[in-house]
């Protein structure tokens, strides 16, 4: 759902606004509610953090977050899950993990709603690879297949149950296939 105010807000206006839940982003001056997840979204969405971060984060290679706002580049968007580069996740004066993220992420990974445009989902991956993000997947469970975007190359689609996902260099692993990841939706 898109909210339009009487009077255009700016995108610091829209971070001071109470958050929402479901999130609101903040889209080329536009206020988007994203969709309330529903089964097959929630299950992948609450599987696929943990998956990546037993792998990644021992080593402190990087760090999954699920639900994570992230604002850079004029938006604040709040992808489904956003993988960072220990060495970029943001830090306190106590060094701790910051509550503001104004990056994007190395990784951006977003599963497709019922009711959500892919289009407009497309254009948010798009958009983090213009800021530095090395690899977006768009899952769609109804159709079982991951779209795999990369900064300056054609678009790869995963549907088939034995291929593997690919993940960005600095994550070696996890080893997924498509229908591990989809397999998820039958436990």
């Amino acid at each position: 759902m898109v909210r339009t105010p009487s009077k255009p807000l700016t995108l610091e206006e829209f971070l001071k606004l109470p958050e929402t839940k479901p999130a609101s982003e903040y889209i080329d001056g536009q206020i988007i509610l994203k969709p309330m997840p529903q089964g097959k979204h929630s299950i992948i969405q609450t599987e696929l953090p943990t998956v990546i971060n037993t792998v990644v984060k021992p080593q402190r290679v990087a760090r999954a977050f699920s639900e994570l706002r992230c604002t850079f580049g004029g938006r604040s968007i709040v992808p489904n899950v956003s993988v960072f580069t220990w060495d970029k996740i943001p830090r306190d004066e106590n060094g701790e993990i910051a509550n503001v993220f104004q990056i994007a992420p190395d990784w951006i990974i977003e599963i497709l709603s019922p009711d959500q445009s892919q289009t407009k989902i497309t254009k948010k991956i798009l958009h983090c690879l213009k800021y530095a993000t090395l690899m977006g997947w768009l899952i769609d469970p109804k159709e079982q297949t991951v779209f795999v975007y990369l900064p300056n190359q054609l678009l790869e689609v995963f549907d088939e149950p034995e291929q593997q996902l690919p993940v960005p260099s600095f994550a070696s692993k996890p080893h997924l296939t498509v229908g591990e990841l989809f397999g998820w939706l039958l436990e």
